[in-house]
């Protein structure tokens, strides 16, 4: 298994398009965990929290310290996924954690590898085998016109959509700046992601025999529920938890990593 250094970023845990990844705690399991686009460097580290083991956290390009792509075409779930499976491999991790975008790269994977990993947790999964319904390709247009308008505005538009979108009350620290600053770096991807799925036909599913996770959430405006319904139905043990929330990964922290945990410590 290599891994690397605990809690550091080596010189070579950096992969061509830019993607980079790190690597907390130790021993079995080895989990590699990958956040939703625009995701903060505190926002990917959630879901690892509580899981059992190695947790391998990858950086997507364009994220928090990682280099933007070179390529502007990488923004393409088949090459997100391949990036994935490349770290997944080099660390030797048998589970693994996806959420929204990495979600849609891990469904990818399953697909393609369905025997490759022993457990998968998928959360907010945005697509399947088609695009995102058009309320919320309309979010994805308006955060879109919120990085255009920083040419102008210096981000004032896209910061205050990043805050009305919070749950009220929520501490978030500087969580409006960074996530803010992620997206000024991903006008590329949200013009490109809204517009494709995962997989061309989901039947690809039916051959995937390791246990996975589909968590929803029943008020998340970029993350319709119905297709997390749809997921955990199509893979042949695939189990669904849905929670009441437009945000869980900030409002349902405790019990999400609760759920994580055992799901990820069973054999």
């Amino acid at each position: 298994m290599r891994t690397g250094t605990e809690g550091t970023a080596e010189s070579d845990n950096v992969l061509p398009s830019g993607a980079t990844w790190r690597v907390h705690g130790g021993g079995e399991p080895v989990t590699l965990v990958t956040h939703g686009l625009g995701a903060t460097d505190g926002e990917a580290r959630i879901p690892a929290s509580g899981v059992p083991g190695t947790r391998v956290v990858l950086t997507l390009p364009g994220h928090g310290a990682a280099v933007d792509p070179p390529d502007p075409e990488y923004w393409d779930y088949g090459r997100v996924a391949a990036d994935v499976l490349r770290v997944a491999d080099l660390v030797g991790a048998d589970r693994a954690v996806g959420v929204s975008l990495g979600a849609g790269a891990l469904t990818r994977i399953a697909a393609e590898h369905p025997r490759r990993f022993r457990r998968l947790a998928l959360l907010l999964p945005a697509a399947i085998d088609q695009p995102r319904n058009p309320a919320v390709s309309e979010v994805f247009d308006r955060l879109l016109a919120g990085v255009r308008a920083a040419a102008t505005d210096e981000g004032t538009t896209l910061r205050e959509m990043v805050r009305e979108g919070l749950p009220a009350g929520a501490a978030v620290g500087r969580y409006v700046e960074q996530r803010t600053a992620n997206l000024l770096r991903l006008g590329t991807a949200l013009e490109r992601l809204p517009e494709q799925a995962p997989l061309a036909d989901r039947a690809a599913l039916e051959n995937v025999n390791c246990p996975v996770l589909v968590v929803g959430a029943t008020a998340d405006p970029l993350h319709d529920s119905e297709v997390a319904k749809q997921l955990a139905a199509t893979l042949p043990r695939g189990r669904l938890e849905l929670f009441d929330s437009a945000a869980p990964m900030m409002t349902e922290r405790t019990a999400l990593r609760r759920l994580l945990g055992e799901f990820l410590a069973a054999d």
